[in-house]
């Protein structure tokens, strides 16, 4: 269950990434050929966190900008930046998952996928939110 959730964030990630650069995209058909391409997907769970942060973007935003002073969207590596909003969605809305894993879960893939320092830019984001 835990691996199926984790490529279920990495599919979620890659659509919203991909909806960054090419705002066109039908967001369904890329997430349908992510798990396809990942596996072994909750495919249920990745559409919930896709659909939850697009409704809650804006609020998310202001979440992510409030615990990363200095930072503006633009200037946060675009992995890291994605990874923070599904991260917050989690601890802020769902609420499902004990708040150290998913932020374990956040930092392993923003390390695996972002820049050198994702991991600890994405760490250091959720620790805030979740302190408050």
């Amino acid at each position: 269950m835990a691996r199926r959730r984790h490529l279920s964030r990495i599919a979620v990630m890659q659509v919203l990434f991909e909806r960054e650069q090419r705002p066109d995209i039908d967001i369904n058909d890329s997430l349908i050929r992510n798990v396809a391409e990942l596996g072994e997907v909750d495919a249920e769970f990745a559409e919930s966190l896709l659909q939850g942060v697009l409704e809650h973007e804006g609020e998310l935003k202001e979440a992510i900008q409030e615990h990363a002073p200095g930072w503006s969207m633009e200037r946060m590596d675009p992995i890291a930046r994605w990874v923070l909003f599904i991260g917050s969605f989690e601890l802020l809305c769902v609420k499902d998952a004990p708040p150290a894993v998913v932020m374990n879960e956040a930092i392993e893939i923003a390390k695996e996928f972002g820049t050198e320092e994702s991991g600890k830019f994405v760490n250091g984001v959720l620790n805030g939110m979740v302190k408050k």
